[in-house]
Formats: structure tokens, sequence, C-alpha cells
């Protein structure tokens, strides 16, 4: 090989791995959907599904992707932690996908439900025709699971109530608030709204995170408040890439 050729085919090699980078970033990752578990106990038998930041923006194909994993899963129900759409024109349909899952579905706002002005009214009879229900600043007991479901308004509940069951579910928009309830300790907290950072270099993390996640980027941690768990989340903000973190829905086991 030539000294010529041989730098031009290095120079194709240095090409070639950004251009695969940049192919996976936009035409894969983003809607290659993951399945992941967090088991809080070896010995549980409550099995549910955690989701959250649909960004739903009219991909069809993708919603119906999302609604047939979780079906598939036959979960006891399913809880969604806030960002159904940036435009309230795409509220309908994602309502509709909402409907079409087959659980009870317990959802709690996001900042873009606030931003886009979608009535919460519609998000209500959405949730509740599921047969769960739309928790903003509220709480619902499961009897049968004796567990409590807590869903929070965009950055705060007015006042936590003592517990109405022996195991307590928090679900919250903003990661980081899991350090400010005031003393008041939950079973799990589930969360969103990081996406993981939607880009995450290796041995380095996330390129950008959104005010309101602090430490808590993505997965498991322990906080203030008990164990966080931080979803990826299914649709993108900003820009429609993904890299090294794929959108996730979390298959919870207590």
């Amino acid at each position: 090989m030539s000294m010529m050729t041989r730098r031009k085919f290095l120079a194709l090699g240095t090409l070639a791995v950004p251009a695969a980078v940049c192919a996976d970033a936009v035409l894969f990752e983003p809607t290659a959907l993951r399945v992941t578990k967090l088991a809080l106990s070896d010995s549980g038998t409550l099995r549910f599904i955690h989701f959250t930041d649909f960004h739903f923006k009219g991909d069809a194909r993708y919603a119906s992707e999302l609604v047939r994993t979780i079906n598939q899963t036959n979960p006891a129900f399913v809880v969604f932690t806030g960002d159904l759409v940036e435009n309230k024109s795409f509220a309908p349909a994602a309502l509709e996908f909402i409907k079409q899952i087959k659980a009870p579905v317990y959802g709690s706002p996001g900042n873009h439900d606030y931003w886009c002005r979608a009535p919460f009214a519609d998000y209500e009879r959405a949730f509740a025709a599921t047969g769960g229900a739309w928790l903003v600043d509220r709480s619902i007991v499961l009897p049968q699971y004796d567990l409590e479901i807590i869903g929070m308004a965009l950055i705060g509940i007015h006042a936590f109530q003592s517990p109405q069951a022996g195991r307590r579910l928090l679900l919250l928009h903003y990661p980081e608030m899991a350090d400010r309830l005031n003393g008041a300790r939950f079973n799990l907290i589930l969360a969103g709204h990081s996406h993981g950072g939607q880009v995450r270099l290796p041995f380095y993390g996330p390129v950008y995170l959104p005010w309101g996640v602090g430490r808590y980027d993505l997965g498991y941690f322990e906080t203030a408040g008990g164990p966080l768990y931080v979803n990826a989340g299914i649709g993108t903000y900003h820009v429609p890439w993904r890299f090294n973190c794929r959108p996730e829905v979390t298959v919870v086991t207590m």
C-alpha cells in the first residue's frame, strides 16, 4: 500500500466512525425501545410498568410499538411521570394511545403538560378510561396491593398526608425534588424529565441535562426521600437524537 493510499484509508476510517455514530444517534436509537427491570425485592410479587416523557409528535408507528410492548408485559398497572406532549394539538392522539393500554394507568404531570395548556380534564378522562387516574397533587390507594400512589404537581405537593397504605409510591417529574420532600419518605420514587441526557458519552456521561435533574440523571439512586429510579423516557426534546441512551420502559417488581 502506497503512502498516499494509506493516508486515504486512514482518512476514510476516521470519517466512518463519526458517520456511524451520527447514523445511530439519528436513525436508530431514538425509537430503539428497550425494556429494563428494577427489582426492589427478590421475593416481590407486585409487577408494574413505568414510562415517562412521551413527547408525542405524531409518530403513530412508534407509539403503537410502545403500547404493544407494555401490553405484552401484562403488568398489574402502569405509571407515567409526565410530558405527554409539547404541543396540545397532539394531545388527543396521545391520549388515545394511553387508552389502548390494557392495564390501569396512573399519571402525574411534567412541565410540558403545563406549558402546552392541554386541558387536564381530557387527561383525567383518558386515564380514568384505563381504570387508572390522573394524579395531580393527590393520591389513590390500591388496597389489593397495600399501596398508595401519590402524584406530585410540577414542583411540589401542598401537604403530604400520613401514609394511607403499607407501601407508598411517589410519582414526580423533576428527579431533584426527591431531596426536597420535607422529611417524607417513600418505598419508591419514580421520575423522568432528564431523558438520561439523550446523548451520553462513554466515560463522561450526559452531554446536557435540563434544570431539575441534579445528580439524578439516569437509573437507580438512594435519596433523602427514598429509593429513586429515573427513567430515560420515550421521546426526545430539542433535538431528535439519542446516543448510548435508548428510550426505556421499566418493569418494576416490589
